[in-house]
């Protein structure tokens, strides 16, 4: 989540900051001017919301006198995350961690146009107590998953487990599956897209490769099956940038079926009836933050994809 979640509003001007004093990381200068947490300065600093003499920066750049820091999103009223008694697909829960299976249509946490019926909702209601080291709108969370993308998350209970968990998704060691379902036939068994991406330079919505500041993406991919119009595949993500599988089909031109945003017209197949991206978190594994021993879970893919997968299959298989 970027500063803010609010856009500018059109024809206004950029909040400035003009440096004074020692020079100083960005984050931490910031830090101390700014009523947000430094994680989430720099998830802004990431999303190209804050930037440093007119350019995009990293945390780590040193500011200095002179300088001039652009906030280019105002700072919305805190959002008030109420406890609210929404049903959780529980798979697992412990004392350090909870595993939910989460359902298509929820998102995460609140945001601009999505301030209540989240999964925090939901999490607050189940566990008054949950860690907020990731920030207080994000109780719990320690990664995320698309809206319309189902499937297996864990949340953090304690602030040691959101410690240990972080740092396991930050070097990669954490085993996920996805399942998607790509347009078109895919001929390869199996293979892998190594593609940096980050914000589109001109639709910041969007990721793509077509971006200023590129960040390493890797994406492995295995064909589980093939059908006349699409194929089923395993995917698993050795880095997790945002949107990144979704991104990475696209670039194969095998987009996820069902994905307004990355898929185009080759993605809306009209007789499967996708009416948002095929794509499941089917597993996860990782090391326990308490007991240190490896763990896995997983949960089936949801009916509507179910429902596919049928009617492809019910099709005639692809010529060999």
């Amino acid at each position: 989540m970027p500063l803010t979640d609010a856009p500018r509003a059109g024809g206004s001007h950029p909040v400035l900051i003009n440096v004074s004093g020692t020079p100083k990381r960005l984050d931490l200068y910031l830090v101390k001017r700014l009523p947000v947490s430094r994680s989430r300065i720099q998830r802004s600093i990431d999303e190209e919301v804050i930037l440093v003499n007119g350019a995009p920066t990293k945390a780590s750049c040193k500011v200095k006198q002179g300088d001039q820091i652009a906030l280019l999103v105002m700072k919305p009223a805190p959002v008030e995350l109420v406890p609210e008694p929404i049903a959780l697909n529980i798979v697992y829960e412990d004392e350090s961690l909870l595993i939910v299976n989460k359902p298509i249509g929820m998102v995460v946490h609140p945001a601009t146009g999505h301030l209540s019926g989240t999964l925090a909702n939901a999490l607050l209601h189940h566990c008054q107590n949950l860690t907020v080291l990731g920030g207080r709108e994000r109780p719990g969370v320690v990664h995320r998953l698309d809206k319309d993308t189902s499937g297996i998350m864990v949340i953090a209970k304690t602030d040691s487990a959101h410690v240990s968990l972080s740092a396991q998704f930050k070097c990669h060691s954490i085993k996920r599956h996805y399942l998607a379902i790509a347009a078109g036939v895919i001929k390869e068994n199996h293979g892998k897209i190594i593609l940096p991406i980050g914000r589109d330079r001109s639709d910041r919505k969007k990721i793509s490769a077509r971006t200023d500041r590129p960040r390493m993406a890797e994406t492995h991919y295995r064909v589980i099956e093939r059908f006349e119009i699409a194929t089923l595949l395993d995917i698993e993500p050795q880095t997790g940038r945002t949107h990144q599988i979704r991104v990475h089909l696209a670039h194969l031109f095998h987009p996820v079926v069902g994905d307004k945003t990355y898929g185009g017209r080759t993605a809306r197949i009209s007789e499967l009836g996708a009416d948002r991206q095929m794509l499941h978190a089917a597993s996860l594994g990782f090391m326990h933050p308490t007991s240190k021993k490896e763990v896995f879970f997983s949960a089936p893919p949801p009916t509507d994809m179910q429902t596919i997968l049928e009617r492809l299959r019910s099709q005639k298989p692809p010529k060999s």
